[in-house]
């Protein structure tokens, strides 16, 4: 008996560990539309994983396939390598053709390519925030 409420235990403490470290990211509306976990998994708003991005910058959707990956110098690549966007040192978001097509801002708004607020997320890696908002991968 003791042994299973230690597992017990110990597995509420990883649920609540794991709901604590995560970060809410926000639509327009300020209405909860996901986190992502500190261990890189982006859930919506129920909580189902909708995908991960890993240390290595590499993007997989719900099922673990690899979708896209992260270069180092913020390039955004699909499941083909081919270049699908940028996110610059600045926040700012580029697509394809080096067109603006927003803003992750310091504070962790985002703004669209005219400036209205789409979202917040404050506290999240602006690269998975371009990803999640502007990038179409999930």
């Amino acid at each position: 008996m003791k042994k299973i409420l230690c597992l017990l235990f110990i597995f509420i403490f990883i649920t609540l560990t794991i709901s604590v470290n995560g970060q809410s990211y926000y639509g327009s509306n300020g209405q909860n539309i996901g986190r992502v976990d500190s261990d890189g998994t982006i859930r919506n708003f129920n909580g189902s994983s909708i995908g991960k991005i890993d240390k290595d910058g590499i993007i997989r959707n719900s099922n673990g396939a690899q979708i896209g990956k992260i270069d180092k110098d913020g390039t955004i690549r699909n499941s083909n390598n081919s270049s699908i966007g940028k996110i610059e040192s600045d926040g700012v978001v580029r697509d394809s053709s080096n067109r603006y097509i927003g803003k992750i801002e310091s504070d962790g708004t985002i703004r669209n390519s005219n400036g209205a607020s789409i979202g917040k997320a404050s506290g999240i890696p602006r690269n998975f925030v371009a990803v999640i908002f502007f990038m179409n991968l999930f």
